[in-house]
């Protein structure tokens, strides 16, 4: 699958550029939700990727973030977010990325039945940093190899996650945040899924996880969390889908300790009390003394 990804690290490449251009510039937020933005930026990166994707695979499939939703029964489909990571974009905040994800769909699949990724981009214009992988041919940053780290231990990991933008006083993820944040070296939260999955496949953290995500925030990510040597699946273990509203991506040593917690906390077992901040304090006295 070079073929396909050659002709997506050009695309991606185009579409960051005018990325780059619109966050130098700076765009007007709309509002999608009650609090879903989506900008002039995110429309037209997507229109670009569509119209450039037409034109190299035109029998290609395109399933976009802003709406396009083409040739769905072809071969071929993408995965497309023309912009992750659009309220760090219109807040300036310099975390962002392009995706695109190329499923391969046998004939006979029903519509809720996964193909196979074979192919992904991720592109952070502000870095140039180009993450892509093939299916079987590894997974690379700006052409180099890149593979999940060595840490064996949840305590010496550092992990990443994220928050829904919609319904967040329903989300239970503050609590994993707490729980992730005593057992680990550090919980990070960038606000961009794509990134977090390219950091785990290159190394620079441990594990990811989050819920409320969908196909287009996961489809490149996934593949290339698998072609640097990691695991991504649901929280429990089981197998990850492309329809999953929970992903759990690790460099596969520390796998095993987040799924026993997840377990854990979903039971209500082995949780500790929050101290209160005099408690707090009285411990760090201690500790100092």
């Amino acid at each position: 699958m070079s073929e396909f990804l050659a002709i997506a690290e050009s695309i991606a490449r185009e579409a960051g550029t005018l990325l780059r251009d619109y966050y130098h510039r700076g765009v007007s937020a709309e509002y999608k939700g009650d609090v879903d933005i989506v900008t002039e930026a995110d429309r037209a990166s997507e229109k670009l990727i569509v119209s450039r994707l037409g034109e190299a695979l035109p029998t290609h499939g395109i399933y976009g973030e802003e709406g396009t939703r083409s040739g769905l029964d072809a071969e071929y489909r993408w995965y497309v977010d023309p912009l992750d990571g659009t309220t760090n974009f219109a807040h300036g905040f310099p975390v962002f990325a392009v995706v695109m994800g190329c499923e391969r769909r046998a004939s006979g699949l029903k519509p809720d039945e996964d193909g196979e990724m074979v192919a992904g981009v991720i592109y952070d214009p502000l870095r140039d940093e180009m993450f892509s992988a093939a299916r079987g041919e590894g997974a690379f940053l700006n052409g180099k190899p890149i593979h999940v780290s060595n840490a064996k231990l949840l305590q010496e990991s550092l992990i990443a996650t994220g928050f829904p933008s919609q319904k967040r006083h329903e989300s239970p993820n503050v609590h994993f945040y707490q729980e992730f944040t005593l057992r680990s070296h550090g919980v990070r939260r960038a606000g961009a899924a794509a990134i977090d999955l390219a950091y785990v496949a290159c190394g620079r953290l441990e594990g990811y996880w989050e819920f409320q995500l969908n196909s287009w925030d996961t489809s490149a990510g996934y593949l290339l969390v698998e072609e640097a040597g990691g695991r991504i699946t649901h929280f429990d273990g089981s197998k990850f889908t492309l329809d999953s509203r929970e992903v759990l991506a690790t460099n596969g040593h520390i796998a095993a300790e987040m799924e026993h917690l997840f377990a854990d906390m979903f039971a209500g077992r082995n949780l500790e009390r929050i101290p209160t901040p005099a408690e707090f304090a009285a411990r760090r006295a201690e500790a100092k003394s």
